[in-house]
């Protein structure tokens, strides 16, 4: 039969739809960074909504808020990697990039709204370096602060009832100690996952965590005081780190793409809805393994299919063995911490679909932009924060 018939797109919709399923009920031993990823996610989308729920703000939609004209909304990661750094004597981009230990969408960040980018006044260089720029937020942006800097003790009260007590003490108590465990250097890391650069790779953590910033490692109470949030992109952070330094392919192209493609394939417009994952961010992962030879996309009749290249299959292959290879490794490290660690999060996760409690609080409010979009079926194996306005499902 030729290549493109009616048949055959029916026999790979059928047989995708298979592999789905059975990829779904297979999942009753999640990978660790899934784990981390879903309830980061879940944490970050429920923060989000509250956030757009008390905020005068502009989207695509909707604009601007009735009445008054705010700034473009963003996720929780802007706050993480730029404003929670800006008081009101400003500082430098230099400075910023320090404290956050990780990079920011400066100009993204201006554009919507939140901070003014300027030269100095006191420097007298001619051409004094972007890095020694002031960064101060705009009356919108210091509005931003007073709204998202109480929320995470909101969500994590809201967590604690829905999930009880216990299971959120449990998870903050194995998350501190293990990271304390893996690498005397983990705790340096930024306080959220960082924008991916080039491949979807989390190499801005890599290059910019400098051992003189501040020294969390050794200074187990401040790691305990960080939000929930913040812990869980630590450890999630620093296993993706160690998967990348080995793996020629990011950690969130595997979890959230490669894994997906069965031997006959998957649908392209499938991807977002079996990832979880925006049709914007998976344009870029497909863009990258058609470009490095990963895969190709076909077309049969008018349906654009995804397959792996012999190096797809074979990265496909090495993807969960390297997954355990880093978890064994942790386990020697900590093992009675990793333990504790993956009990409180299947608590938390469930069998990873709908019917799981992380769901319950990802309703959006009416007026919310997700309100306008399909629910989602799943969420990503593994954050993916863009440029975009840092959404960890990269909206």
């Amino acid at each position: 039969m030729r290549q493109g018939s009616p048949s055959r797109v029916c026999r790979s919709s059928i047989l995708q739809s298979v592999f789905y399923h059975q990829s779904m009920d297979a999942r009753t031993h999640l990978p660790l960074p899934t784990l981390l990823s879903h309830a980061l996610v879940a944490f970050t989308v429920e923060f989000d909504n509250e956030a757009e729920r008390q905020m005068q703000h502009r989207t695509t939609r909707y604009r601007s808020t009735p009445g008054a004209y705010g700034p473009w909304l963003v996720s929780m990661a802007m706050w993480f990697n730029c404003l929670r750094f800006v008081g009101e004597e400003g500082v430098t981009a230099g400075e910023l990039a320090r404290l956050a230990r990780t990079h920011t969408n400066l100009n993204g960040m201006a554009r919507w709204g939140y901070i003014s980018v300027a030269p100095n006044p006191a420097d007298k260089r001619a051409k004094p370096p972007r890095s020694s720029w002031l960064i101060h937020a705009t009356p919108a942006g210091r509005k931003a602060q007073e709204i998202w800097r109480p929320l995470f003790a909101v969500i994590e009260n809201r967590w604690r009832e829905r999930f009880g007590a216990d299971v959120i003490e449990q998870l903050r108590a194995s998350l501190c100690t293990l990271l304390n465990q893996i690498d005397g250097d983990s705790a340096n890391l930024p306080d959220c996952m960082p924008i991916l650069g080039y491949g979807l790779r989390s190499l801005d953590a890599e290059r910019t965590r400098p051992g003189k910033s501040r020294a969390l490692a050794d200074n187990s109470e401040v790691v305990a005081d960080l939000a929930l949030p913040s812990l869980l992109s630590k450890v999630l952070l620093a296993f993706a780190l160690e998967f990348e330094r080995t793996s020629p392919l990011s950690l969130a192209i595997c979890a959230n793409v490669l894994r997906l493609v069965g031997d006959e394939g998957v649908r392209v417009r499938d991807l977002p809805r079996l990832s979880g994952v925006s049709k914007e961010a998976i344009a870029m992962v497909l863009s990258f393994l058609q470009k490095r030879g990963y895969a190709v996309i076909r077309a049969e009749s008018r349906v654009k299919m995804l397959a792996l290249t012999p190096l797809g299959i074979h990265a496909k292959k090495a993807y969960p063995q390297l997954l355990q290879t880093i978890e064994d490794r942790w386990e020697s490290l900590g093992q009675d911490a990793l333990r504790s660690l993956r009990q409180s999060l299947e608590k938390l996760v469930g069998d990873a679909t709908r019917t799981s409690l992380l769901f319950r609080g990802l309703g959006p409010y009416p007026e919310g932009w997700r309100a306008s979009v399909p629910n989602p079926e799943v969420l990503p194996d593994f954050p993916m924060v863009l440029h975009r306005g840092g959404y960890p499902d990269g909206s």
